[in-house]
């Protein structure tokens, strides 16, 4: 979340910076200045009552103990108009404050210099591409087809027990599900991040710290009862584990992993582009998340994309990583890397993973500070990214390593799941 200090100072930058993701900022960048206008005014209004107030409270009692009743109860009558006048002034000001932190709320991240000027997927610049495609037998199917033939995933099960988008996994289907978990979740902890096992559910506070809210509260499965939402990602509760939080500069980076399931509603429409695995309510996920010192989040991001390079070329998988453009970058995003596997089966492309820096934006939110070497207080960066996705990147093994005899299971996954073939 921009701070009203840095688009009074940077307005037209920003405004130049956000037309990169088709944002109009001019308007709301102006009702933000006026709102904070008559905040300060308020304010100040405010602050010359309670004086005046103050004042006049102690020279009642002057005025009593020198016996001049008279002189003491007009200026109690006065006291009690000024009285008023702070309720008001307080009501006020407190309905200025929350219109502007709604307006902040508004407004999307600003990209970063990097991020190419685009309007939707067909913008975003390819920057690496890694691995052959294999050349599949003749009849080779999708991974949909591949889990009805092999008993792995029962997708018409779900619907019977929830609905579309709730697959079930089967026998070696759930023990591959499992051994992914096991083997994203030592991979990133032997690289550093600490595992963390975190609540599916968060409040309403968690969602706006990350900015999941009020952006994607359609896109969010919502408790009404508790007003609770289920997580889309790993990401809300985790980073907000550090919500509030004043750390050292010693402190940082701190990095964390975690597994959790994750709950979408916005699953999309019908065709073969979100069939089987391609696009669900309810998926497994491993996260990465990282908060850095706001020099050292550039350096973090591109770890963090080389740590996710090293998970692919260890599945032996082929894939490409995108740069957004401005237009199909997330709200609360700096600059992100899309990773995607190449489907053989269905020739084409599927994400994977998305590696983002947020810089300040969700510190901003949620008050998420350090104390520098000098003994001030800013706001940390925070980055995320996924390490990895499952279900696109199970679909992918799937379809890229079936065979006539069945479907080999990557290397580096048979210690984890006690099989190397599935037929």
């Amino acid at each position: 979340m921009l701070q009203v200090n840095e688009i009074r100072e940077n307005k037209e930058k920003f405004i130049q910076a956000l037309s990169k993701r088709g944002f109009d900022a001019s308007i709301i960048f102006s009702d933000v200045l006026q709102t904070d206008e008559l905040r300060k005014t308020t304010q100040a209004k405010l602050d010359e009552t309670l004086a005046q107030s103050n004042s006049f409270s102690k020279e009642i009692g002057l005025l009593y103990k020198n016996g001049e009743a008279q002189k003491a109860t007009l200026l109690k009558e006065k006291t009690s108009q000024l009285k008023e006048e702070s309720k008001e002034l307080n009501e006020t000001l407190n309905n200025t404050l929350e219109k502007l932190q709604k307006l902040l709320f508004t407004i999307p991240n600003v990209p970063n210099d990097l991020v190419p000027a685009g309007t939707d997927e067909n913008d975003n610049e390819e920057i690496f591409k890694e691995g052959e495609i294999p050349k599949l037998v003749e009849g080779a199917l999708p991974h949909w087809e591949l889990a009805k033939k092999y008993d792995l995933i029962d997708f018409e099960l779900g619907v019977k027990i929830t609905g579309a988008g709730f697959p079930v996994y089967k026998g070696k289907g759930a023990r591959l599900q499992r051994a992914l978990i096991a083997y994203f979740l030592d991979k990133n902890t032997r690289a550093g991040y600490t595992e963390y096992q975190v609540p599916h559910l968060v409040n309403e506070t968690s969602g706006y710290g990350t900015g999941q809210l009020p952006d994607k509260e359609g896109q969010m499965y919502h408790v009404t009862g508790d007003n609770l939402y289920l997580i889309p990602t790993a990401e809300v509760p985790v980073t907000n584990i550090f919500r509030g939080d004043l750390r050292t500069h010693s402190e940082l980076p701190i990095l964390c992993t975690g597994y959790t399931p994750c709950f979408r509603r916005e699953a999309g429409s019908y065709g073969a582009h979100v069939r089987g695995l391609n696009r669900l309510h309810q998926f497994d996920k491993v996260e990465i998340v990282r908060i850095e010192k706001p020099e050292n989040s550039d350096a973090a991001l591109t770890e963090m994309v080389e740590h996710v390079k090293d998970i692919l070329n260890e599945l032996k998988l082929p894939y490409r990583i995108l740069r957004l453009c401005g237009g199909d970058l997330g709200f609360t995003a700096s600059l992100t890397y899309d990773f995607e596997v190449f489907s053989t089966a269905q020739d084409r492309w599927l994400e994977i993973s998305s590696v983002s820096n947020f810089e300040a934006f969700q510190a901003n939110r949620l008050k998420l500070r350090y104390k520098d070497e000098d003994g001030k207080n800013k706001l940390v960066h925070t980055l995320n990214g996924s390490a990895l996705a499952l279900p696109r990147v199970l679909a992918g093994i799937l379809e890229n390593y079936q065979t006539s005899e069945g479907i080999k299971i990557p290397a580096v996954l048979i210690p984890y799941c006690g099989f190397d073939m599935i037929n």
